[in-house]
């Protein structure tokens, strides 16, 4: 492939205590974190809206992960006022929220915080010197910008900043590098009057529920009255691969539209396709190499960590990355996720929160989800706090000191045997 080399004069746009990149679960809740902490916090994201697949996937619906606790809570009693939440901390909650309001809500959010927001600006390259990030390249409606911090957090969910800055990483499972497939979720809404179902042009005409993407039914109805959220596209593909998501966004809107068929014709009869995401929902993509890495183990063993950032009891829950239908899906009793799988290996200055942080193939399956994303994203948020005011390197801050700021900010973290006793 021939490579060219592209130099140019790239202004700065501002220099604060610390740059978030990307509006997602972690990104949101990372730049509030750190906003808490009397930080100057300036947030990219590269669409329109805040809160990653959970409004631009309309992956509208919160997996339930045992430990209901800190910013996610917050923002379950915000958005969802009422939406009961176990006073314990031990109960899993599994709400589906409108994702316009949650767009909305976030906005509102982050302004009242404090965070500059900057919406429709892009990554585009990290700025090193002697293995310490010094500033991030971002792509803007007014051409090339750059941003100095003294601490970045990478909550892109493909770990680009740091993959830009040189760390090591992985991608899907560990034989053959497949990731999980990509799934379009979409919105139905019940009209009350029979509707005659129509098929557009090169759409699958899909007869039995073998024959469906994913060779199951999955929806939920428990939003809004008469909204039903669907979960049935599947297309085999790596997300953070240029080729693999174009074709994916193609083939996702074409399965949307013939099971939105099967529906109409099995069931939902008076339902109407009401709502299509502006983009395909992404599973899985790359993982950083840290400084620990979470293993199938540690979920099946239920491991605890000293410098426990995180709790979930969500499944292992594999989507068949060659694309056919059928998911390995695994309970769990619960396990902690430490902090130093937050810290890519040989990049001072930079912290990695959300779905990509170091993890293997099956563990990221569990850790994936929303909620675990915005408990990522806090401790995220509050270590680079600590290290910028201390002017102590990431890998150094004092695990006391974190879990104190963290329960300052509203988190739990639970005790006890996770083998022994579900969350």
């Amino acid at each position: 492939m021939k490579n060219y080399i592209f130099q140019q004069s790239v202004p700065v746009y501002d220099k604060v205590d610390i740059v978030v990149v990307g509006g997602g679960p972690a990104g949101v809740a990372a730049a509030i974190s750190a906003a808490r902490c009397g930080k100057k916090v300036i947030l990219l994201e590269h669409s329109g809206q805040l809160g990653g697949m959970g409004t631009l996937g309309n992956v509208s619906i919160f997996m339930g992960v045992g430990n209901v606790t800190g910013i996610y809570r917050e923002i379950i009693s915000e958005v969802m006022p009422q939406q009961a939440i176990p006073d314990n901390h031990k109960g899993s909650v599994w709400p589906q929220f409108n994702p316009f309001r949650l767009r909305y809500y976030l906005n509102d959010k982050l302004e009242k915080e404090g965070v500059e927001v900057l919406f429709h600006v892009s990554f585009a390259g990290a700025i090193t010197e002697q293995g310490r990030m010094k500033a991030v390249v971002a792509n803007s409606r007014e051409g090339l910008l750059a941003l100095e911090a003294d601490v970045f957090i990478d909550c892109t969910g493909d770990g680009r900043v740091a993959i830009e800055a040189g760390a090591g990483y992985t991608t899907g499972r560990e034989t053959d590098g497949m990731t999980q497939p990509m799934t379009m979720m979409f919105m139905m809404q019940d009209t009350g009057k029979p509707v005659i179902p129509h098929l557009p042009e090169g759409c699958y005409r899909y007869e039995t529920v073998e024959e469906l993407p994913q060779g199951r039914l999955l929806h939920w109805e428990r939003g809004e009255a008469g909204t039903l959220l669907v979960n049935m596209t599947r297309v085999k593909g790596n997300g953070a691969n240029v080729k693999d998501v174009s074709y994916a966004e193609k083939e996702a809107l074409r399965q949307t539209f013939s099971v939105v068929d099967y529906l109409q014709r099995n069931g939902f009869g008076t339902y109407v396709l009401s709502h299509v995401p502006g983009q395909v929902g992404v599973r899985e993509t790359n993982q950083i190499i840290g400084h620990y890495t979470l293993t199938e183990e540690d979920l099946l063993t239920g491991r605890r960590f000293e410098d426990v950032v995180a709790q979930t009891n969500y499944e292992i829950d594999i989507h068949s990355p060659d694309g056919k239908s059928g998911t390995d899906e695994r309970e769990i009793d619960g396990y902690d996720i430490p902090y130093r799988c937050l810290i890519p290996s040989g990049i001072q200055g930079l912290l990695v929160a959300g779905r990509a942080i170091s993890a293997t193939h099956v563990a990221m399956s569990s850790m994936r989800v929303q909620a675990t994303c915005y408990a990522l994203g806090q401790a995220a948020g509050v270590a680079a706090s600590l290290a910028a005011d201390q002017n102590i390197l990431l890998l150094d801050v004092n695990k006391d000191d974190l879990h104190r700021e963290l329960e300052r900010q509203g988190v739990v973290f639970l005790t006890g045997s996770a083998s022994r006793t579900r969350f």
